[in-house]
């Protein structure tokens, strides 16, 4: 019996009530395990929800909430108006003032951890957690009964990147806990969601040294591309400790770049623009392209293999052919290849890889994305002097990719897309 549908569907109603509380960085595979050692067994069982690539936080939450888009990746980012690099730790010290707020979405929580927790998490994160559950109780208790409330815990983020699963899973106890004591004081017909903004990839982590490479590629890693002629320029911010870089250059020099950084060690891919529809994927060993069209029934991509199979779709595009799902140009539909990459080693590789070169994810979109190999990073190299990665995220693997979505009231489909949960939020 398919867990999910164990708990019978209770929304509306006399439903007065919903709690949503957002998990930083908690894996689908996590939670799944949680709820079958018998924790938070009032929930229906967990759906795998997508992450949108590169999968950090302000980028999902963007998304999932239908916020606006964060101006960048990470704090650190390219400025496409000044064609310079903006921001940095500065936005990690002091209060929580309008110019810190990367997104909208920030607008949407009731409660957040204090501005000085999103740094002290990596370094302190076991009392973190415990000081911000702490916080998160007492303002969900003083709070009108009679209103929905959202609260996001980052403390499970640092958990997960400098200790590892072991401490989270022990750490979801005592939520399961508090979880259990809220229903109690609520009543029944109050909802709670849980879910996640990305997954996490469990396993250490050693950093790449992307700029050094391209500098023996002849590239000039650069703070702007200020220049008339930034041929041979790239501006590469680093920041967090994160799965994915992002690479800014002329647009003539994206696809020499992208071929030249997938020749490091560590890259899973590279993905730039090919015209004004289309996207190249390359790897080490292969290449491929990745078109977009529409008919009368929606949206329809096609891959097409040109050497190799760098995000491993052959055997699905032949399926997809056998059963004549895909039109006399190679096109199949949007639906057609969710249904067959929900849990592939890339969820919903096509649509999600495209949209994040061609949709607003972030104000300042990248000429080239890289996605690293679980178990490599790129960031700040300060940062990592000091801190040790059991786990990181970013990357547009299953383990990154796949977060998680679950209803005291309601069981939600198999697999839904980031960009798509907002229905289920806020149904």
């Amino acid at each position: 019996m398919d867990e999910r549908n164990e708990r019978p569907d209770r929304a509306g109603g006399t439903q007065l009530r919903r709690l949503l509380l957002c998990l930083d960085g908690v894996p689908y595979e996590v939670m799944y395990r949680a709820k079958q050692a018998g924790l938070f067994d009032a929930f229906n069982g967990p759906s795998q929800l997508l992450s949108p690539f590169p999968t950090m936080t302000n980028i999902a939450l963007a998304a999932m909430l239908r916020a606006s888009p964060p101006p960048g990746y990470e704090c650190r980012y390219f400025d496409r108006k000044t064609r310079s690099l903006r921001g940095g730790i500065q936005k990690y010290i002091g209060r929580r003032t309008p110019d810190k707020l990367p997104s909208s979405y920030m607008d949407q929580l009731d409660y957040q951890e204090p501005l000085p927790f999103e740094y002290l998490v990596y370094v302190s994160p076991e009392a973190v957690w415990r000081a911000d559950m702490r916080r998160f109780r007492e303002r969900f208790s003083r709070a009108r009964p009679t209103r929905d409330y959202f609260g996001f815990l980052k403390g499970t983020d640092g958990l997960l990147h400098i200790l590892g699963a072991k401490p989270l899973e022990t750490s979801l106890y005592s939520l399961d806990k508090m979880l259990r004591e809220i229903q109690a004081g609520c009543g029944a017909e109050t909802e709670v969601i849980l879910f996640s903004d990305h997954g996490m990839s469990l396993r250490p982590h050693q950093r790449v040294n992307l700029q050094t490479h391209l500098r023996r590629c002849g590239y000039t890693i650069s703070d702007d591309l200020l220049e008339d002629n930034s041929r041979r320029k790239v501006v590469l911010p680093a920041f967090g400790l994160i799965g994915y870089a992002a690479l800014f250059c002329c647009q003539e020099d994206a696809p020499a770049l992208a071929e030249a950084a997938v020749s490091l060690e560590g890259v899973d891919f590279a993905i730039h623009r090919d015209g004004d529809a289309a996207m190249m994927v390359k790897c080490a060993d292969g290449m491929a392209r990745v078109s977009k069209t529409e008919n009368e029934y929606g949206w329809l991509y096609r891959y097409e293999q040109i050497d190799g199979d760098p995000l491993q779709l052959g055997s699905i595009a032949r399926s997809l052919n056998e059963s004549g799902s895909v039109n006399q140009h190679g096109f199949a539909s949007d639906q057609a290849w969710l249904a067959q990459t929900g849990d592939h080693v890339y969820p919903d590789a096509l649509a999600n890889l495209y949209c994040a070169l061609y949709a607003t994810r972030v104000i300042n979109t990248a000429d080239v994305l890289v996605s690293f190999q679980d178990g490599y990073y790129y960031g700040w190299e300060a940062f990592s002097r000091f801190v040790h990665l059991l786990g990181t995220h970013g990357n547009a693997r299953r383990a990154s990719t796949s977060a998680f979505l679950m209803s005291t009231h309601r069981a939600f489909p198999k697999v839904v897309r980031g960009t798509e949960v907002q229905q289920f939020l806020r149904a």
